[in-house]
């Protein structure tokens, strides 16, 4: 027996969490695994009512569950920022989930390439540190002890706002952190998911040639892991890593790319196979408490229609089943999608014509008709 937090969130993520949970029922059905779920009620609308976003109540309750089965947050009676950094990116600090995996599959015919060659690229992505942290703030003029102090190879350069009155103008910051604990087990990480999955190397992308220092130290400890793991490295910046996922990203395996990057990339790659509501993704911590979610967001828009696309949710519940060790069953939910896609039973973003619910229906009669 599973135990799982059941955190729906806001808008479409209740109804393709309530799809995910039907589909999680039928492998039930069939199979070995079983599951309890508790409902979390974190999101806008508690925190519109109280004022709370994640409490300590919150964290020491859901530490005790196996698995999080996450929805998503956002509302537009929220300002943004509150709700993402109160909930989302605490719940990654909080639980140390340091790895944000997020699969990019060739779920053809919905890829909008040309050329229909496979792919199947596995993002790595550092997920509590870089440019996440919140390390930043603002100087304005009205603040009498303003001071920047800026040093770099190229120039020293001191800005005093109290006396600047050549631009008398107000300033903002934000810090990119990476420490070498951080960046060695993310490295640790992606080598041994690389030989796990049987690539050959692992593709390093960052902005090395411009954000020289925090990096620079990234590559220097990779070059260290490739050698003792015995994979190789290869290196992409990330404008030149956009650009390649169009024209081959059949070339690409695991790839492991910081917190900013990565989840620039992976909103590129969730396009690339049919869009949002086809990416589902996992923060792990792999020696804890683990949260899978689809990547889409709450979208409001569409709230309560019964349009969204269940399939990023079920994908999620794929990552779900895989990390709590049933395989076989993640890879029964992978076939049931495919088995939806052959058959054009989609939501009308993939040029469908049913519910989610409808989708939901399709995907649990595939699996239910595997019991032997």
């Amino acid at each position: 027996m599973k135990h799982l937090a059941i955190i729906p969130g806001d808008g479409i993520g209740k109804e393709v969490i309530d799809v995910g949970l039907k589909v999680l029922d039928a492998v039930c059905e069939i199979s070995s695994f079983d599951y309890d779920g508790e409902l979390f009620d974190i999101g806008s609308e508690r925190y519109l009512k109280s004022g709370e976003l994640l409490t300590d109540e919150d964290t020491d309750s859901l530490r005790k569950k196996d698995a999080i089965y996450f929805g998503a947050i956002g509302d537009p009676r929220v300002k943004p920022g509150i709700l993402e950094q109160g909930i989302l990116l605490k719940m990654r600090a909080v639980f140390d989930q340091y790895i944000n995996l997020r699969p990019v599959t060739s779920w053809f015919p919905l890829v909008p390439l040309k050329r229909e060659v496979p792919f199947d690229i596995h993002f790595l992505r550092e997920n509590t540190e870089d440019f996440y942290m919140g390390a930043g703030g603002t100087f304005g003029r009205d603040r009498k002890d303003a001071r920047v102090n800026v040093k770099r190879e190229m120039y020293d350069l001191q800005i005093d706002l109290r006396t600047n009155s050549s631009n008398n103008d107000d300033f903002a910051f934000e810090i990119g952190l990476l420490s070498r604990k951080g960046i060695t087990r993310f490295a640790d990480y992606a080598f041994n998911y690389a030989k796990a999955r049987g690539d050959k190397k692992v593709t390093l992308v960052d902005k090395a040639n411009v954000c020289t220092h925090i990096y620079g130290m990234q590559r220097s400890i990779f070059e260290e892991k490739s050698k003792e793991h015995g994979i190789a490295l290869e290196y992409m910046f990330v404008d030149a890593m956009a650009m390649a996922m169009i024209v081959r990203p059949e070339t690409f395996g695991t790839v492991a790319v910081p917190n900013l990057f990565g989840d620039i990339l992976t909103d590129l790659g969730s396009q690339l196979q049919g869009g949002l509501g086809m990416g589902g993704s996992g923060n792990i911590n792999p020696n804890g408490v683990s949260m899978f979610e689809p990547i889409h967001g709450s979208a409001p828009d569409i709230a309560g229609q019964k349009k969204a696309n269940p399939i990023a949710a079920v994908l999620a519940a794929r990552m779900l089943l895989e990390n709590q060790g049933y395989q076989e069953e993640g890879e029964m939910l992978r076939r049931s999608v495919r088995d939806c896609l052959d058959k054009g039973l989609t939501t009308p973003d993939l040029g469908g014509k049913l519910t989610t619910d409808e989708v939901g229906e399709a995907i649990c009669r595939y699996i239910l008709g595997q019991k032997k």
